[in-house]
């Protein structure tokens, strides 16, 4: 597969992946997009010896449109429960070009009526390493998402590890996407 070979216009801020250090990539410096799924960016950089995020806010950094909190919610349709699963199938892990669900990492969700009104939605999520550093950033993400949809007045997700994630739990739509059957 070919990388997109991107110079960076400015200064950016950036994750490292997998240990989730922020960092500043200077402007001039030259990466490679592997991945452009959700709203969020993964690119190769050499200099820096090895893989970082970007979010889409800082996408004109690399000639790209600013994105914000992309959001499925129109898509999805019906009850709010369709809309939440929707959202969270908009968070990718930076390394794997599959959402959070197809992943298998959500290991459960309930939505609960808040006592002046709207929605409290709480996921519990695993990643596919304990010792992952994106955990934090990838959870923020699915939490801003849910926080996007308008009945939604607030959102917890929480990393749980037990059950172990394995590959078994990956749905067959991930499956089809790693080319794993």
């Amino acid at each position: 597969m070919e990388q997109e070979r991107v110079e960076f216009a400015r200064d950016c801020e950036a994750v490292a992946i997998p240990g989730g250090e922020r960092l500043t990539v200077p402007r001039g410096t030259v990466g490679y997009v592997t991945q452009s799924l959700g709203s969020s960016f993964t690119l190769s950089i050499p200099s820096l010896g090895g893989l970082f995020r970007i979010e889409g806010a800082n996408a004109d950094a690399i000639g790209r449109e600013v994105l914000g909190n992309e959001t499925s919610q129109s898509d999805a349709g019906g009850d709010l429960e369709s809309q939440v699963w929707a959202q969270l199938r908009t968070c990718y892990d930076p390394e794997i070009p599959v959402n959070i669900v197809d992943l298998g990492l959500i290991y459960d969700l309930q939505i609960h009526d808040l006592p002046g009104g709207g929605k409290r939605v709480e996921v519990k999520m695993t990643l596919t390493a304990p010792g992952c550093g994106m955990g934090v950033y990838i959870a923020q993400d699915a939490r801003a998402k849910l926080l996007a949809l308008p009945e939604v007045d607030e959102a917890d997700v929480e990393l749980v590890w037990d059950p172990p994630w394995g590959p078994q739990m990956i749905s067959p739509e991930g499956r089809r996407i790693l080319g794993m059957d």
